[in-house]
This record gives C-alpha cells, sequence and structure tokens, in this order.
C-alpha cells in the first residue's frame, strides 16, 4: 500500500495536472503545499516546473523553490539556472543558487555569484530598506548555510558584502526576523513593534 506522502503527491499532482491555473485559489495553493516534492518522478516534477514558470504569485514560486530544492535525486540544474534569471529578489535568487549548487561545479557557481554581487551592492539605491531580503541572505539558511556546505569563498564575499549594507541600515529596518536552518520564517518582533520603528523613522526624517 502507498504510504501517506505518497498518497498526497498523487492526489495533489492530479489536481495541479486537471485544474486551471488559478493563483488566488485557496485549493490550488493549498495543493501545491501539498506536494510532496522529495518523492517526485521526472513527469511529475515537469508539471511543477511548468507551473513555476507560468506564475506570478511570488509566495507560490518561493514554495516551489523550496520544494524542488529537496529534489535532490532528479537532474535539475536547467531549472535552478532559469529560476535564478527569472527572480528579482535576492532571497528568491539565492534559492535558486541553493539548488543549483547542488549540480553545479564552484566555477560555475562563482560566475552566477559575481552577477549576484553586482545586484547585491546597488541595493542601497534601488531599494535601500528591503529587510526582508538581508535577512533571508545572512540567516541560518541563507548564505551561511551555502558556506557550511560547500565552503567557496564567493559565498563568504557575498555574506561580508552583505553584513556591511546591513549594518548600514537604520537601526529601525534591523532585528526584526530571521530565518531558521530549515528555511522557516522566525519573528524576532511583534507587527505592532516593528511598524511602530519604521513609522518613528521616517517621522523623524520629515521633522528634519
Amino acid at each position: 500500500m502507498p504510504n501517506d506522502n505518497q498518497q498526497l503527491r498523487k492526489e495533489s499532482i492530479k489536481y495541479l495536472k486537471n485544474a486551471p491555473l488559478r493563483e488566488n485559489d485557496p485549493k490550488f495553493i493549498c495543493a501545491i503545499s501539498d506536494v510532496a516534492y522529495e518523492f517526485l518522478t521526472t513527469d511529475e516534477v515537469g508539471l511543477i516546473e511548468q507551473l513555476y514558470f507560468k506564475m506570478k504569485n511570488i509566495a507560490l514560486r518561493n514554495k516551489i523553490l523550496y520544494g524542488l530544492i529537496r529534489c535532490r535525486h532528479l537532474e535539475l540544474k536547467d531549472f535552478f539556472q532559469k529560476a535564478y534569471k527569472k527572480e528579482r529578489y535576492l532571497d528568491m535568487r539565492l534559492l535558486a543558487i541553493h539548488g543549483l549548487a547542488q549540480y553545479a561545479s564552484e566555477e560555475e557557481i562563482e560566475k552566477v555569484m559575481q552577477h549576484f554581487l553586482k545586484i547585491l551592492i546597488k541595493r542601497p539605491e534601488t531599494t535601500p530598506y528591503n529587510y526582508q531580503e538581508y535577512e533571508f541572505l545572512r540567516s541560518a539558511f541563507g548564505l551561511p548555510l551555502l558556506i557550511k556546505k560547500y565552503g567557496y569563498p564567493c559565498f563568504e564575499k557575498t555574506l561580508q558584502q552583505v553584513e556591511e549594507q546591513y549594518q548600514n541600515m537604520p537601526e529601525a529596518f534591523r532585528g526584526h526576523l530571521t530565518f531558521d536552518e530549515d528555511g522557516k520564517q522566525v519573528s524576532l518582533r511583534t507587527p505592532m513593534k516593528i511598524k511602530q520603528m519604521i513609522d518613528r523613522f521616517y517621522e523623524s526624517r520629515n521633522l528634519r
């Protein structure tokens, strides 16, 4: 008899194969979450990849990236290369790098990280207070985990740049959240406290 994970995978895949792409439909969202990614077959992962590249919903793409990182038994190098190019937020790009690093050589990863670093360095000009990105990059699941697993100097260099830019941000945008080694978000302050700190920051700027 199939175990619960296999049964859940089959039911979710069957639904996603036949259902219309409705990214705000609770049933569709649950199906994406319920896929047992580590048990996917080559054909099934092909369906998931197609859905990923059609989706506009960042949260759903995020779930798929997290899921496909666990598919180490499948050859997904091409997918993660394309996913890196598709994403615009650095936390999403780093998720793609997590997957890509499982298949690519150190030289290939170094080239990707050179591109990543160029984007990172421009962040203070384009989105100076996007603290969610920084917190993911420096978290237990971000660059520190990649350094621990692979030890590539390019990861260490990027983390140093992340820390420099993070420390240069106003205190109002630091220390609100982090991510554990499983990639789950951990809140360090309440939403009300975060809002108060950020509101005070903008109020102080307007008073000058």
